[in-house]
């Protein structure tokens, strides 16, 4: 018989489920970062908790606990960054700097802490590594050109 007429479940065409990929290298978090880390392990528990009856391949258990094993890992790996000094860009600052003309103001954080929209960005991101070290008034190359960002303040992120 053809497997296209073979009909043994929906299960065997389903996409399988594989853990939530830990980004590479150290887990440098803020203090805000820990805390945020912190609320996600808070929520996730009181979720597993509300679902202690649920059968074992219930879809929403599986799930709950995938993440959970996630932002434990997460958790249990955080390292406090320590307090900038803020005279050199680095992990903890905001940094306003000039892109190819338009200024911009990023937060430089942990990768379980960046949130784009919000102006933070991890400091693993291209960009950041680009401006980690710089001072303010260096112009530094970026994406190919040679005077891409110039550095014009930084602050140190609370």
């Amino acid at each position: 018989m053809s497997v296209a007429f073979r009909r043994d479940g929906d299960e065997e065409h389903l996409e399988p489920k594989f853990e939530l990929p830990i980004p590479p290298g150290p887990n440098l978090v803020t203090a805000r970062g820990l805390a945020l880390i912190g609320d996600q392990v808070a929520t996730l528990e009181t979720q597993l908790a509300e679902l202690a009856g649920a059968p074992a391949d219930d879809p929403q258990l599986k799930s709950v606990k995938r993440s959970l094993r996630y932002w434990h890992t997460r958790q249990i790996t955080a390292e406090l960054a320590p307090e900038p000094t803020g005279e050199t860009v680095e992990f903890g600052v905001h940094v306003t700097f000039r892109l190819n003309g338009k200024e911009r103001t990023l937060g430089l954080v942990g990768d379980d802490e960046a949130d784009p929209a919000a102006g933070l960005v991890a400091w693993t991101a291209p960009l950041a590594r680009a401006m980690i070290g710089a001072e303010v008034g260096e112009v530094l190359e970026f994406g190919g050109n040679p005077e891409a960002i110039e550095v014009l303040a930084i602050a140190i992120y609370r």
